[in-house]
């Protein structure tokens, strides 16, 4: 079986109540500012910050339109450079603003540096929430001083960041190398407007190893391939998805740089970190009632499977036969053929949560009932054996349902 399935090595523990400051040197604040509708315990500003220099990898939206917190956060994302911080507003994307949004996000980076001691160019911006309305700066200029970020901070952090999302997203994991823990810690936020190329989402990971530049971006934009890259709600893509790994080597020890066995466990358990926050990116879809997982196995490689697996849990049919517990399994073959990679229909065979119903390209005697009942549960699987190849994938997604659609209908009234 293909590395897009993800075995965890045992070397990996996952850190309890972990978050995005769970790596040493790490603090994190947020703020409610009134930029997003009042709430318990809501935020809308929030800081991440490291008490040093920190190499750093991105990976940005793909839309043609994008929002100038990208423009800027891709300036300062490279090997030769080094961050200390990122300042985050959601409630609004100043996006499609005109000139002024440049400026305003400029002004983010700049009041959040003044406030923490840094510089502008070592300050990273990312925005989230509705296009085509400018940041209310007069807010940002008062309540950015106020945010005081703590090593404890991180789900302060994670809440600044939602928009529909109905919970926050964070988790942390720890390995050791040459007796030194390692820790590498994450939040992310997006429940709508999700699809393959990273979607209407922000994650932001962190990691006290002692990363060479080069690699750190390697490995997270192999991670974002098998993980964000992988997740659907609805078919839509934002104008402002941004995944960041920033790490500031306070842990100590040697350079990971790739080739040995630290690197491949520093390069899991950033995977497992950015699978973790994909997955409950896809479960906390708007309106949503199920998670459904899709593996496709056999295929002739990796990519084909990760190209058919999407295609699969993106499908608007597989998603509402789902949620209505319908074991129409031609919509699954439909949604794999759609991806139009090379397969033997006569070879293949169709399980849902491990019931098989189709062998060999054909449906068989099953328990229809059983079926029903499998759907019934509050995560699906969808495993389809192509039995041409080794290649192996997986891609996550949810149901849809009328509470989406109802939603979505008044998103701005």
């Amino acid at each position: 079986m293909g590395r897009a399935i993800i075995a965890m090595t045992l070397k990996i523990s996952t850190v309890p109540n972990g978050t995005v400051t769970s790596a040493k040197g790490f603090s994190a604040g947020g703020v409610f500012a009134g930029i997003k509708t009042p709430g318990v315990d809501r935020r809308d500003i929030g800081l991440l910050v490291s008490d040093g220099a920190c190499t750093v990898a991105g990976t940005f939206s793909q839309n043609s339109i994008i929002s100038p917190t990208i423009t800027i956060t891709r300036d300062r994302v490279g090997v030769d450079k080094r961050v200390r911080a990122v300042i985050a507003n959601s409630g609004c994307a100043n996006t499609a603003v005109g000139a002024q949004g440049m400026i305003d996000a400029k002004e983010m980076a700049c009041l959040a540096a003044e406030h923490l001691g840094i510089t502008a160019e070592e300050t990273l911006v990312a925005s989230t929430g509705v296009i085509g309305i400018e940041i209310p700066m007069a807010l940002m200029r008062d309540f950015i001083p106020q945010i005081e970020p703590t090593a404890d901070g991180g789900n302060e952090f994670a809440r600044a960041i939602l928009t529909t999302d109905k919970r926050t997203k964070e988790i942390a994991v720890s390995f050791e190398v040459d007796g030194i823990t390692h820790t590498v810690g994450g939040v992310s936020k997006g429940s709508g407007m999700i699809h393959p190329n990273m979607a209407t989402m922000l994650a932001f990971t962190s990691t006290d190893a002692n990363v060479n530049a080069a690699f750190l971006q390697e490995t997270l934009s192999r991670a974002v391939k098998l993980t964000f890259n992988q997740i659907d709600v609805d078919g839509d893509q934002s104008t402002n998805d941004t995944v960041l790994l920033m790490a500031n080597g306070v842990a100590g020890g040697s350079e990971i740089s790739g080739g040995d066995e630290a690197s491949d466990t520093f390069a899991d358990a950033v995977l497992q970190v950015c699978r973790h926050l994909a997955i409950e990116i896809a479960r906390d879809g708007e309106g949503a009632t199920k998670l459904i997982e899709v593996t496709v196995e056999g295929a002739q490689s990796d990519d084909d499977a990760l190209k058919a697996s999407r295609a699969c849990a993106a499908s608007m049919l597989v998603k509402t036969a789902v949620y209505g517990r319908d074991p129409n399994w031609g919509r699954i073959f439909m949604g794999v053929g759609k991806a139009q990679i090379p397969l033997d229909e006569s070879k293949i065979n169709c399980y849902i949560n491990d019931i098989q119903i189709v062998a060999e390209g054909k449906a068989i005697s099953y328990n229809v009932q059983s079926v029903v009942g499998a759907l019934g549960g509050h995560e699906v699987q969808l495993r389809i054996a192509l039995n041409i190849g080794d290649g192996a994938g997986q891609a996550w997604g949810c149901d849809l349902t009328e509470e989406y659609v109802v939603f979505n209908s008044a998103y701005t009234t």
